[in-house]
């Protein structure tokens, strides 16, 4: 059980050194408090006594440690019956309270991969992200969607494959464009049979299982076949085919032979930041990398780094069968056990000296340079900006979060808010926020009234999940796209909330709406403008430019699923396979709201409860 207590005024080695006596040798998850009960540090131990004795002791610390052990003013202590667990535990700590002084891996969402669903007799491949839930085959992790939909574009072309929905695959009566670009081979419409269609499919997946070569001498013996018959066409569909495969392998760069199923994973320390460089290797293809920053210290190992990177990137993710590592870690053999329970199986962390896997280190290695000394030559330019904005703005300093809001609607439909994030490493994408409008008394294209009800709801949300203000979550500067109007209508609401001490400007269009000639808003004081040519200008504009990108794609997404929908999506017991069931039978939602009650009892898996249900709700009848 946790075990907490918070002693007045005592603080630093003096607070620690009390808790000895009241904890033994077990192992567990121990956490740092200060004096307002916000966690400085999360911490695992195979012997919670020995651990805690250490910080108990006066010298030998880091300065970052001796900052932390300073702060610290209550502990709290929870056991676990292995060391295994508490590891596990304590990433998932980590990843929850973000605390000021661990290694903390901020960009850490789930990786696209390539579903060959087996839901249907005619399988479909797709993009997938999330839970395997379901029935198919997958291929990934790929570093980007990009990477999917590039891989995903030439399999289409080389094996044929639909990507449409099954809904869409039912109602088809000729083929799509996709078959008229050979992108696919309609199975749809049956112009091509089970058995083709599935030797097809299992092409495409020896092809993602890393056997290309043997798929390409099949189709290169196809097409000198059909050549030789006089099939020009078809040997020119073949010959496209196996061009799609050698572009996929060409974009994929480096494929190792000897490493079948790997994370390379590579670190770079410089000036008191770490940038680690993941490659995906699987089926022995290069599937991609990916960046990322986690945040450190100034005197934090690499081997600390590395290791709380491991424990965090692979809380939410299968890892692989190799782990290839630039720098080693601390607690390697309790990384693996943890690591293996995970998957399953083996999982191995290698750190190699010579040989290709070193060459995949090496190569990884200088991504990780390359790319943190662009990300601080950005930092420091965006440092400036910071520092331009609030000189134009008479801010107290550089704000470290700006919030910038925009709403999208077509004359008042599908109406959307979106919020972006911005602060001294650029946009925070994983920030962004979108709403959509609820408010039945707004009158379409109301846009005070939807910017008002877009910030209450955001800082009604803010003042319930950080009411202190501790977590990184509130903004220290407000750009609302707009001018005195909109600024004054959320002043309103910051006031109803008692929020205000938050600098607010409205960005708004000048004379002629022209780019460059932007006014100023700010809630007391007269318009301004900066001069055309301010790069704190153009940065505004960039950030404006951004929450407008944010907001138009997100109302697209919402017009289009709108206009996807049907009135049978609402009709009490038509589920999606009911709801196919009767567009295949009648053609169109239209034409099942015109049937009659006799029709409807006609089509297959549809009950005569049910037929009268849906006539029932058309017509307007009992």
């Amino acid at each position: 059980m946790p075990d907490t207590d918070t002693r007045d005024d005592v603080t630093g080695y003096a607070c620690i050194q009390g808790y000895l006596k009241t904890i033994d040798s077990s192992p567990g998850v121990y956490r740092m408090l200060d004096s307002q009960a916000r966690v400085l540090y999360v911490g695992k131990a195979r012997n919670l006594r020995a651990r805690v004795s250490n910080y108990a002791r006066p010298g030998g610390h880091s300065p970052r440690i001796e900052r932390m052990i300073r702060d610290t003013a209550a502990m709290m202590f929870l056991t676990t019956r292995t060391e295994t667990e508490a590891l596990l535990l304590e990433q998932n700590l980590i990843k929850q309270l973000k605390p000021k002084y661990n290694v903390l891996l901020r960009d850490d969402k789930s990786f696209p991969n390539i579903l060959v669903a087996k839901d249907h007799p005619y399988p479909q491949i797709k993009k997938h992200r999330g839970a395997k839930k379901e029935k198919g085959a997958y291929f990934g992790p790929f570093a980007s969607a990009g990477a999917v939909n590039r891989t995903l574009n030439q399999l289409q072309k080389a094996f044929l494959l639909r990507n449409c929905s099954d809904s869409m695959f039912d109602s088809r009566t000729r083929p799509c464009l996709l078959y008229q670009i050979k992108r696919c081979s309609a199975p749809c419409v049956d112009y091509i049979s089970a058995e083709d269609y599935a030797a097809s499919v299992a092409d495409a997946e020896k092809f993602l299982s890393g056997r290309s070569t043997r798929v390409q001498e099949d189709l290169a013996s196809q097409m000198a076949a059909a050549s030789e018959a006089m099939e020009f066409e078809r040997a020119a569909g073949l010959r496209d085919r196996i061009r799609a495969l050698t572009q996929v392998q060409t974009s994929q760069g480096i494929n190792p032979r000897g490493v079948t199923e790997a994370d390379v994973i590579a670190l770079h320390m410089e000036g008191g930041q770490a940038c680690v460089q993941v490659f995906f290797i699987r089926a022995n293809q290069n599937w991609g990398n990916k960046d990322f920053y986690p945040r450190v210290g100034p005197d934090v190992a690499p081997a600390e780094v590395m290791e709380a990177f491991l424990g965090q990137f692979y809380d939410n993710k299968e890892p692989p069968r190799q782990l290839i590592l630039s720098d080693g870690i601390e607690n390697e053999d309790l990384m693996v056990q943890a690591l293996s329970d995970k998957a399953g199986r083996k999982v191995e962390i290698l750190l190699p000296q010579r040989g290709e896997k070193s060459e995949l280190v090496s190569g990884a290695l200088r991504n990780a340079r390359e790319s943190l000394a662009r990300r601080m030559a950005e930092s420091a330019t965006q440092g400036k900006l910071l520092s331009g904005l609030a000189e134009a703005f008479g801010l107290e300093g550089p704000p470290q979060r700006i919030e910038v809001y925009d709403n999208s609607h077509i004359q008042g439909t599908n109406a959307v808010g979106a919020m972006i994030v911005a602060g001294p490493e650029g946009f925070m994408k994983n920030s962004y926020r979108k709403f959509n409008i609820r408010g039945d008394d707004l009158t379409p294209g109301d846009d005070f009234g939807m910017m008002k009800e877009v910030l209450n709801r955001r800082f009604s949300r803010l003042i319930k999940e950080d009411p202190d203000r501790d977590k990184g979550m509130w903004p220290d500067l407000l750009l609302i796209d707009g001018g005195a109007g909109q600024v004054s209508a959320v002043a309103e609401i910051m006031r109803e909330h008692g929020v205000e001490d938050i600098p607010m400007v409205g960005v708004a269009k000048g004379i002629d709406r022209d780019q460059g000639k932007e006014e100023f808003h700010r809630i007391g004081q007269r318009p301004f403008a900066l001069r055309r040519n301010d790069p704190v200008l153009y940065f505004v504009q960039r950030m404006r430019d951004e929450a407008h990108r944010f907001a138009i794609g997100t109302h697209r997404a919402k017009r289009a699923k709108a206009i996807g929908a049907t009135p049978l999506d609402d009709v009490p017991g038509v589920g999606a396979t009911r709801k196919r069931a009767l567009l295949a039978h009648f053609g169109s939602a239209k034409a099942v709201s015109r049937a009659n009650l006799a029709d409807l009892k006609a089509v297959d898996g549809i009950s005569d409860t049910l037929a009268e249900t849906i006539y029932d709700f058309f017509h307007d009848r009992g």
